[in-house]
């Protein structure tokens, strides 16, 4: 035996089986849910506790992110848009239609974000148009982070249940 085989034997390179990949999706939605439109959500409740230069440098940081999030928006929508469809259409066939793990792992991670890429922009947009100040900024920050919560507890629970799922019908060793 080889050292390759015997490195695959010890470790499962299966996707829902492997402790990295669901690792890897507690960091994705944690990041995702703690950087709201780029800014830190410690930052968001600093601020309202404390105002004064706080809340003036969370309203800029907002102001900064959401002109920089609505300029890529703008100037490379439309490709951003094509390429992450052809790459979800890609992983969702090749995962799902010809049966590959990994591609099923992959699309299960990006599919769900994509609504919060859309839930960003949408905020970004609003946010540029009212100018939102104080606790009413907060307020509208809190209300995507409980967005992106809700999609990331409905991704991990649909990620886990397909993953049983194939771990059931495939069996413990690779059958």
């Amino acid at each position: 035996m080889d050292i390759y085989s015997t490195i695959f034997e010890v470790i499962d390179m299966r996707s829902f089986s492997n402790l990295w990949y669901w690792i890897a999706l507690t960091v994705l939605w944690s990041t995702a849910s703690h950087f709201v439109l780029g800014v830190p959500f410690d930052l968001a409740l600093k601020a309202k506790r404390q105002g004064g230069t706080r809340m003036a440098d969370l309203e800029d940081l907002v102001r900064i992110n959401c002109g920089r999030l609505l300029s890529i928006a703008e100037v490379s929508g439309l490709m951003l848009t094509a390429l992450a469809a052809a790459a979800i259409t890609i992983l969702g066939f090749t995962g799902f239609v010809y049966d590959m793990e990994f591609s099923q792992a992959l699309f299960l991670m990006a599919f769900p974000m994509i609504f919060v890429g859309l839930l960003n922009i949408r905020l970004a947009r609003r946010i540029s148009i009212e100018e939102p100040k104080g606790e009413q900024l907060v307020a509208l920050l809190r209300r995507q982070r409980f967005y992106v919560q809700l999609i990331g507890m409905m991704s991990i629970f649909s990620t886990a249940m397909w993953g049983m799922y194939q771990n059931i019908v495939i069996g413990p060793l690779g059958g």
